[in-house]
């Protein structure tokens, strides 16, 4: 494995972990902020915290092509604004272990829409690693209590979290395009920008709590999201698509219901049992199997 795909895999685990954590992060703000307006906090804190950085590091990178804004409008209608709000109106009808199951279906999405779309070449051994992932998945979300549905709505949500799958396989296939002209940090911010400008009407729908009505905890989590959740993680995210097949990346979402559970046993001291280790194992391979290259025969 080259440098350059080296450190590709390794953003887009990192961006998957933070994106799990970020999942922890979700439960406990939004028991003070409503869905929709904290996802405009989120994305617009995010988008707040890019421009920052470009316009005093590599404000170069702030430069784009006038012509390219609607197709970068795009992206970011279905991924920071479609993506979340679908998520949070579908975890209201599922219980959190079945939209878990759900979400991970986005690698199968990806890989046949890359294939049709944009003709990713798939092999069986990638094929293959993808269920693997998924199954790994599987077996950890029952150790965390089974799939059922949360209420008599989980239809509702079950297609409210298979279209925000859907959101998250199109923008993995059809970020490629303009990561083939620009940086992952500049799609990532124009991306973000418009999406979280599309999120604005949410305030008038939604009651928008006043700070001194949110707890010190629900504050910390807001930032938490913003930064990490949402700068850092949508980035290195978008920054891997640019040297690896959408496929690839988008099987590292897998990662996201394990470290969700990891932080949750840290924090509400859950016990892991065995099979959340197996699970664990087999995410790791399907990981592994998609993204490894085998060596060129001379």
């Amino acid at each position: 494995m080259t440098r350059d795909r080296a450190v590709a895999n390794a953003s887009a685990c990192i961006a998957a972990i933070l994106f799990g954590a970020s999942v922890v992060a979700v439960r406990i703000a939004v028991r003070d902020i409503p869905p929709l307006t904290l996802a405009l906090l989120r994305f617009g804190q995010g988008a707040a915290f890019l421009l920052a950085g470009l316009a005093l590091f590599r404000r170069e990178r702030l430069r784009i092509e006038p012509s390219d804004l609607p197709y970068l409008g795009f992206l970011g209608a279905i991924f920071f604004a479609i993506f979340p709000t679908t998520f949070n109106m579908g975890m209201r009808y599922e219980a959190a272990s079945r939209g878990a199951l759900l979400l991970a279906t986005m690698p199968l999405w990806t890989l046949v829409i890359a294939r049709f779309v944009s003709r990713e070449r798939l092999t069986a051994r990638q094929i293959t690693g993808v269920f693997v992932s998924i199954a790994g998945v599987a077996i950890v979300i029952m150790q965390r209590g089974g799939v059922g549905a949360a209420s008599a709505d989980a239809f509702r949500g079950d297609l409210l979290l298979i279209l925000t799958a859907l959101c998250g396989a199109i923008y993995n296939v059809s970020a490629k395009r303009m990561l083939a002209k620009y940086g992952g940090l500049t799609v990532t911010f124009y991306a973000m920008s418009i999406g979280s400008l599309l999120l604005i009407p949410a305030l008038t729908i939604e009651r928008v709590p006043t700070v001194s009505q949110l707890s010190g905890e629900t504050i910390w989590m807001i930032v938490f999201l913003g930064c990490l959740g949402g700068a850092l993680a949508f980035s290195l995210w978008t920054s891997a698509l640019r040297r690896l097949s959408p496929t690839q990346v988008a099987v590292y979402i897998n990662l996201n219901p394990i470290s969700a559970t990891l932080l949750a046993a840290t924090i509400l001291h859950e016990q892991l049992s065995l099979l959340f280790i197996v699970g664990f194992v087999a995410v790791a391979v399907g990981l592994a199997i998609v993204n490894w290259s085998p060596p060129v025969s001379s």
